[in-house]
């Protein structure tokens, strides 16, 4: 398990963690959900020994690593501009932790190549890393990563410099690699989708507090606050309540006196935009195909205030 314990940092006048404390097991990967500048990628260079933290500790198996150099503990993290060797070829900068360890150059070589292989990109073994796409470039900085056998792995933004069917696509491979690695996993990121796609648990960071953590489901079913909510880019949010989609409905019979305002197209879905007598302007999602949806233009949305999450009252 890995662990921080009661971590407090400032930058300046700026705190970036105030008491933060996070346990993260064996197999389990967690992601920090934060806008730039919250603290996360702070939390990531504590646990690497790259920032000595002001205050608290850094544990591992529950022994103090606060104090460790970074090429102790091995940790291994994953940049957000991937941090690649431009003199080194793909191969060599996969087995460049290896040899730091102390491997033979054989060995090494064998197993980045192994490596390479599970991130599809064994025929690119020889090539210069100038010669690769990012994300090539993302691939070959998660085989160095995971190839090492790390007791810990650290993501930073990995996916951030990525054009979005790219990202879907590492994502995807990413989150089958991690399952076969069962070390604890951290992954910070601004992108609520990545976050609740990739991880078993969120956090989410605000000013270097936790505003709240749980599993996708649970967050995503009633957000703490409207900070919360902002956070995790949930929709129809006010400083009081947040309308989750499974409390919107399309009938006719209610009368509710909602008006349409405008149905957009967006890829595989519709967006509608609705005014709502008691709730104000509501976005709602229905799933996309060639024609347009059936709705009229008055009466046609209702809202199921069982379903409706209010702040003030949680």
């Amino acid at each position: 398990m890995l662990q921080w314990i009661d971590i407090g940092h400032r930058y300046g006048g700026k705190t970036v963690a105030d008491g933060l404390s996070l346990n993260v097991a064996a197999g389990e990967t967690v992601a920090v959900l934060g806008a730039s500048g919250s603290g996360k990628s702070t939390l990531l260079k504590i646990a690497a020994g790259l920032v000595r933290p002001q205050q608290g500790r850094v544990l591992f198996q529950g022994e103090d690593y606060t104090f460790r150099q970074p090429e102790q503990r091995r940790f291994a993290l994953m940049f957000q501009d991937y941090a690649l060797l431009p003199h080194l070829n793909v191969w060599q900068n996969v087995a460049f932790g290896l040899r730091l360890q102390g491997q033979p150059a054989a060995a090494a070589r064998a197993a980045a190549e192994a490596m390479l292989a599970q991130v599809g990109l064994a025929a690119e073994a020889e090539r210069p890393i100038h010669r690769l796409s990012g994300g090539e470039q993302q691939r070959v900085a998660l085989a160095r990563a995971l190839v090492v056998q790390p007791q810990a792995l650290l993501l930073d933004e990995p996916f951030s410099a990525l054009d979005s069917q790219l990202r879907a696509q590492l994502q995807q491979l990413t989150r089958d690699l991690l399952r076969q690695h069962a070390c604890p996993t951290v992954l910070v990121t601004h992108s609520p989708r990545e976050a609740l796609y990739l991880a078993d648990r969120v956090c989410l960071l605000a000013e270097g507090q936790w505003l709240q953590q749980g599993t996708p489901a649970e967050l995503m079913a009633r957000p703490a606050s409207a900070a919360a909510a902002r956070l995790l880019a949930c929709d129809n949010v006010s400083t009081e309540r947040y309308i989750p989609q499974h409390a919107l409905h399309l009938d006719h019979t209610q009368g509710s006196d909602s008006v349409l305002l405008a149905l957009r197209p967006q890829a595989d879905v519709w967006q509608l935009l609705w005014q709502h007598p008691q709730h104000g302007e509501l976005v709602q999602w229905l799933p996309g195909g060639p024609a347009m949806p059936a709705v009229g233009s008055r009466r046609a949305l209702w809202v199921d205030e069982a379903a409706v999450v209010w702040f003030q009252a949680a």
